[in-house]
């Protein structure tokens, strides 16, 4: 399903994302606010704007999606699903820890992805039935024999409405508390799928937030699914669970539930 010929283009694609962004990180740039009130930049659009030519080149029959531009119909079932710059607030910030995603779906299904941080030069890559690779090794969660001892992030507080952020919070005072992150974006996952962080939640995320990062955290031997259990394809609500240690499922999930 996926071949050497999509993990080459996809990581094409990351690198013109890249070569795109990095004059504009620390610089001066024009920012626009979209209708949604979410911040866009000149480097946002620079990058999709890159991919999309390249993936038009390349595989001309495929969809694309991507946040700044939209969506063009294929014929072929697969679908590259793109968000230029996710975190665009920490990159205006001057903060490396925003990322290119790229993801491949076949049929609305995840099956190829990546995390690319330009600045620093950190690349993971997953696809499936193949192991995650960080930087060209492979990358591995770590196991987790309690809740209470998982460290667990998310991007904002603010990103919650009212009902889910308490049951968010409901979740984290479970949760080793003391350790909880805020901030990151994509870049949690990342961390996530190289044994550094526990358990990622969010709500309210879009397709291109999410798509790639379903293959390299389930690549690294961590799972990803709705706050039901259920698996993540292109009609899921956006409420996720990222999570190093699957054998801790169930209890992520009844802490979420809590209050119901």
């Amino acid at each position: 399903m996926v071949n050497d010929r999509d993990i080459a283009l996809a990581h094409a694609l990351a690198n013109a994302a890249g070569q795109a962004i990095r004059p504009f990180f620390r610089a001066r740039f024009d920012i626009e606010t979209k209708p949604d009130s979410s911040p866009v930049t000149e480097a946002d659009r620079a990058a999709e704007a890159a991919m999309r030519r390249l993936i038009e080149a390349e595989a001309p029959r495929d969809a694309i999606l991507g946040e700044e531009y939209g969506e063009k119909p294929g014929t072929s079932g697969r679908q590259w699903v793109l968000d230029p710059i996710d975190g665009t607030v920490s990159f205006m910030a001057g903060r490396p820890s925003f990322g290119t995603l790229v993801a491949l779906l076949q049929d609305g299904w995840p099956v190829l992805g990546i995390i690319d941080q330009p600045i620093i030069s950190e690349r993971w890559i997953g696809a499936l039935g193949q192991p995650t690779l960080f930087n060209g090794a492979p990358a591995r969660t770590r196991r987790c024999t309690a809740l209470a001892d998982a460290t667990l992030a998310t991007t904002g507080p603010q990103y919650f409405s009212d009902h889910d952020g308490a049951h968010f919070m409901a979740l984290a005072s479970r949760c080793a508390h003391k350790r909880m992150m805020f901030g990151g974006d994509c870049y949690n996952y990342g961390l996530l799928a190289i044994g550094h962080v526990d358990l990622v939640v969010e709500a309210g995320l879009s397709l291109h937030d999410f798509a790639a990062l379903v293959p390299i955290v389930e690549g690294a031997g961590g799972t990803m699914c709705d706050w039901n259990g259920e698996p993540l394809n292109d009609n899921s609500s956006g409420n996720v669970i990222a999570l190093g240690d699957p054998a801790r499922l169930d209890d992520v999930i009844e802490g979420l539930a809590c209050d119901h």
